[in-house]
């Protein structure tokens, strides 16, 4: 029988649902604790206030994040190929869950909070960082710094996918498919013309 999860591992999880569904100001430590059936004190006894339940949203959302990405690595015949696949899956994140894709990228409160959370942000972009390094190895990607490379395409994968949830693409922009443009990105670093 499997052991069930922890009060402080279901609240993390139905403050990822209420940010999923209703933004920051879903989240509240009375909501958390109604939403997993548990007094509205329980959740002070895990968080210290609704920054530290988000913050505990923001890391195991990067956990999830890196490990998914870990595995497309392994799953891809060569590392530029699971380069690609990592990138949709980063604009795919933002499209799906916006609300936890800015928490991540975008809330200064969060990404102040250090400790654990900046551990698990850094190995996400470790993951890429070595895709990156492998494909410059293997000859997919052309030589370089491979540091400069890594935050160039994390950088436009950010840029893009915070165009598109604002609602900035527009044709007359070439901003149509924020995919395609990704696509294009690792296109023009790849080594071969």
């Amino acid at each position: 029988m499997p052991k069930k999860p922890s009060t402080k591992t279901r609240l993390i999880t139905a403050a990822t649902c209420l940010l999923d569904e209703g933004g920051p100001e879903a989240v509240t430590l009375r909501a958390v604790a109604q939403a997993v059936g548990v007094s509205h004190n329980a959740p002070y006894k895990h968080f210290k206030d609704k920054r530290a339940i988000l913050a505990a949203v923001a890391e195991a959302s990067f956990v999830e994040m890196a490990a998914r990405f870990r595995e497309t690595a392994l799953k891809k015949a060569t590392p530029l190929q699971a380069l690609r696949v990592v990138v949709e899956n980063y604009l795919s994140f933002a499209r799906h869950f916006p609300a936890r894709y800015r928490l991540l990228f975008s809330d200064p409160d969060i990404s102040q909070h250090g400790g654990m959370l900046e551990t698990e942000a850094l190995e996400t972009f470790e993951t890429v960082a070595n895709l990156v390094v492998a494909a410059q190895k293997s000859g997919e990607l052309a030589k370089g710094d491979p540091a400069r490379a890594t935050a160039l395409i994390y950088a436009t994968a950010h840029g893009l996918a915070d165009l598109e949830l604002s609602g900035r693409t527009r044709a007359a922009k070439g901003l149509t498919d924020v995919d395609a443009v990704a696509s294009l990105l690792l296109d023009l670093l790849t080594s071969t013309p």
